[in-house]
């Protein structure tokens, strides 16, 4: 399944490169929203509030009453998931919230993935799964954590009803991304994987498709290079 990316920046849709490159910006939603209208799950990113930088609540809210999606970026409380669920997105998108500074099981924060789905139900959870170098990056990627998504998804596992894996090194460049690595994270877990960073091509949306993987997709779609 192809999913369409929405990303927020300073009240327009961009895109970026690794990250934290702007690359394209857009302010003309409406065109955008009917675009993907067809779509059965649309990706909204409030990248400002990743950042630690402010937010886009009131577009975030909008666009989740519109368009069927799973929504992230600074999603860090429950109450906060609880807002974003209410306004109409179908899940919410949790990273950074999910890990722990402090020792314990994979240094993943049991006690918060517990508390969040007590509250909001697995099923209503994307555990964000970003990562560079190969170590998973928080704070909106400003911070690399010594955690692979190999130690982490399967302490995640009861607490997600799917897992959402960011390949940030990839972001944006168009330059496919690694089957290895999918298949490898395929093999991890049983719940829904949706992989993202570098997706070209609609060949290669069909080919992470054939081993069970869902390919969320950005700039490929915003420079017109795979058509929606």
């Amino acid at each position: 399944m192809l999913i369409p990316s929405i990303d927020l920046f300073g009240g327009k849709i961009v895109q970026l490169v690794q990250g934290d490159k702007l690359r394209l910006t857009f302010d003309d939603f409406e065109y955008w929203i009917e675009k993907f209208s067809v779509y059965p799950l649309v990706q909204l990113i409030d990248l400002d509030a990743a950042m630690r930088q402010g937010d886009n609540a009131v577009l975030v809210n909008q666009i989740a009453k519109r368009l069927p999606c799973q929504v992230g970026g600074g999603v860090r409380t429950i109450e906060r998931a609880r807002q974003l669920l209410d306004a109409g997105a179908r899940r919410v998108i949790v990273g950074s919230a999910l890990f722990s500074d402090v020792e314990g099981p994979a240094r993943v924060n049991l006690e918060f993935a517990g508390n969040l789905t007590a509250a909001v139900s697995a099923e209503r959870v994307v555990a964000g799964i970003d990562t560079k170098n190969g170590a998973i990056a928080v704070k909106g990627w400003k911070e690399k954590l010594a955690l692979t998504p190999d130690e982490a998804i399967p302490h995640l596992e009861p607490f997600a009803g799917a897992f959402l894996y960011t390949h940030v090194d990839g972001e944006g460049l168009m330059q496919g991304f690694p089957m290895a690595v999918a298949e490898r994270l395929r093999r991890l877990t049983s719940k829904q994987l949706i992989v993202g960073g570098g997706i070209r091509s609609r060949q290669e949306v069909h080919a992470l498709d054939a081993i069970g993987v869902d390919a969320v997709v950005g700039m490929a779609i915003y420079t017109e290079s795979m058509a929606v």
